[in-house]
């Protein structure tokens, strides 16, 4: 679903099976009870781990009601539309406690450091790093080798489906916590500063800054070590 519309995306949550994800502790004498497909337990005859959806749980566990003594229920989302993405095929370096949605994309040698959220449709491009509490809105497209600086917020657009994704094109840095709203295109090679709002284009190659953003000077003008990428930090395992 790359590079797919507001629509699709819309459509795609509206005809999701909302689901709401839980782990069960539970104790109980479970000799010669019988477990449905829905539900997937570990355990002793007398101590389980189950993984469940909540409505499956509770079918199961009215009618096991007597044999139950003991529960403990653990979950972190409710009526939940999107999965987090399968990483297990990602050629990418995600750190713990980063949020990725299925349906993003995640380009080859791209870093997303803790606590970064890549909505759907959002795509990271090669070699990116998505720093620490980083936010991708839903579609918005960053190019290769792109830095988006910790706490910064690229504005999604599903909703309204209206407006046009963000796009960052290749060799952008983008200072910590700046904003780049919806429908903004920062040119190949800028620099956004560090706090910086950003409500119009970028041209290639220009450094802006304030609020909102304004070109202040170009990349060239830049010392080279402040807009360095490090390769290195977006090396997997040989």
């Amino acid at each position: 679903m790359e590079n797919f519309t507001a629509e699709e995306i819309i459509q795609y949550i509206s005809n999701a099976h909302k689901v709401t994800p839980v782990k069960v502790y539970v104790n109980g004498n479970f000799e010669g009870v019988e477990f449905p497909d829905t539900l997937k337990v570990f355990g002793s005859e007398t101590s389980k781990t189950i993984f469940a959806d909540l409505a499956d749980w509770k079918a199961f566990e009215e009618y096991n009601k007597d044999v139950i003594t003991d529960i403990e229920v653990e979950m972190d989302r409710r009526n939940s539309a999107i999965p987090l993405k399968d990483l297990s095929e990602t050629n990418a370096r995600i750190e713990p406690g980063a949020f990725i949605r299925e349906n993003a994309v995640i380009e080859d040698g791209a870093v997303v450091m803790m606590g970064a959220t890549i909505n759907i449709g959002a795509i990271v491009g090669e070699g990116t790093m998505i720093d620490m509490n980083a936010s991708l809105g839903g579609r918005a497209v960053t190019g290769k080798n792109v830095h988006v600086g910790a706490g910064s917020v690229l504005a999604g657009v599903i909703e309204p489906p209206s407006a046009s994704p963000v796009v960052i094109e290749d060799d952008v840095l983008i200072g910590a916590n700046a904003v780049i709203l919806e429908g903004v295109r920062v040119g190949k090679g800028a620099i956004v500063a560090a706090g910086a709002i950003v409500t119009d284009d970028v041209p290639a190659g220009a450094v802006v800054a304030g609020t909102p953003a304004k070109v202040i000077k170009q990349s060239q003008d830049v010392d080279s070590s402040k807009r360095e990428i490090v390769s290195a930090l977006r090396k997997l395992n040989d």
